[in-house]
């Protein structure tokens, strides 16, 4: 873990709250292992069904940090699923702990499906950030439905074209991750794709180049697509010379 987050270049790492012992039987801890001069530590509410359950595990990952000094303690990474078997989000529990959690003052970078509408109101309700998914949580698949991501950073960006947005979920290879960037993404939270490759730190590293490479490519700003092919040296403006005229 420790090798690939320094190969990933990353500055965030995040910690799902409910489902890790931050202190095991042996008295040692998770944030043992983790620089906090380096990365902010960002609790997520992974795992929770319901609004009010996210809201208490945000909470709890809020006093934890706190304790600890860590820059990431207001922040949560919000996430209330609609399922165990498809781990979706649920609009409305969403929505509803959005907005109970920046009433509580905590900063909220929240989990949603590619619905362009559902994200736009939770940046209404007071998200710091929306992250939309790829494709669904660890499923390698990438992103499935690019005009939705790039519906979504439309919607989202309007009028405040700094508005971060960051794909979250589906990630399975590089490609996946300059795929996002080239859309216009501001960042990518990924976890399987690294964790489950077959050498993970290699993996990290590759999703790093591509993240920059994704960005300096959305920067540059891509061709347009055309039906039919055109000459990389066209004729137009070549001045032609024939002998005796």
């Amino acid at each position: 873990m420790q090798q690939s987050l320094d190969a990933s270049g990353c500055s965030v790492v995040t910690v799902a709250v409910r489902r890790e012992r931050l202190i095991d039987k042996a008295g040692k801890s998770l944030l043992d292992f983790l620089d906090l001069d380096r990365y902010v530590i960002l609790p997520n509410t992974a795992g929770c069904f319901t609004a009010e359950d996210a809201v208490r595990v945000a909470v709890l990952g809020r006093d934890l940090l706190e304790k600890n000094g860590n820059r990431g303690a207001g922040w949560v990474k919000l996430e209330v699923l609609g399922d165990k078997k498809t781990l979706l989000p649920d609009p409305g529990g969403t929505l509803e702990a959005t907005k109970e959690l920046v009433k509580e003052g905590f900063t909220v970078l929240c989990y949603t499906s590619d619905d362009p509408i559902a994200a736009r109101r939770l940046k209404e309700a007071g998200a710091a950030s929306v992250m939309p998914a790829g494709s669904p949580i660890g499923s390698g698949q990438g992103v499935l439905n690019p005009l939705n991501i790039s519906l979504c950073l439309e919607l989202l960006k309007e009028g405040d074209p700094h508005y971060p947005v960051i794909v979250d979920a589906g990630v399975g290879t590089a490609s996946d991750v300059a795929v996002a960037m080239e859309l216009g993404a501001d960042g990518v939270l990924l976890n399987s794709g690294i964790a489950h490759a077959k050498d993970p730190v290699k993996m990290a590293a590759a999703m790093r180049h591509a993240l920059e490479a994704g960005r300096l490519s959305y920067q540059a700003g891509r061709i347009a697509k055309k039906r039919y092919a055109t000459a990389s040296s066209p004729f137009e403006g070549v001045i032609s010379y024939i002998p005796g005229e």
